[in-house]
């Protein structure tokens, strides 16, 4: 994988507030690459540990690393099932917050 693009990933995950989440998809079209939301999965999989990676879940509000459960609960978040509760009013979109 494209060393820049695993950057920009890190770059804009480090920005997602603590208590709110964002999706492997979002970051993905931010970055112009829309389809490629594996892609930054297999990025946060290796980045950094200044990189909030537990911020980063799947499109359907879930936890893609159920180890990140209780980095999210110490946020705040509460989680059921794997699932981030209030999903959608906790979602943190890059094109809205850091795109203008």
């Amino acid at each position: 994988m494209e060393k820049q693009f695993k950057q920009q990933v890190y770059e804009i995950a480090k920005l997602i507030p603590k208590g709110r989440v964002t999706t492997y998809g979002a970051i993905a079209k931010a970055l112009g690459y829309p389809n490629h939301s594996r892609h930054v999965g297999k990025a946060m999989g290796g980045c950094p540990s200044d990189v909030p990676a537990h911020r980063v879940i799947s499109s359907g509000g879930t936890l893609a690393v159920p180890e990140f459960q209780k980095r999210i609960e110490a946020e705040g978040l509460v989680v059921n099932n794997l699932r981030i509760k209030d999903f959608k009013k906790l979602f943190w979109d890059p094109m809205n917050e850091v795109i203008d």
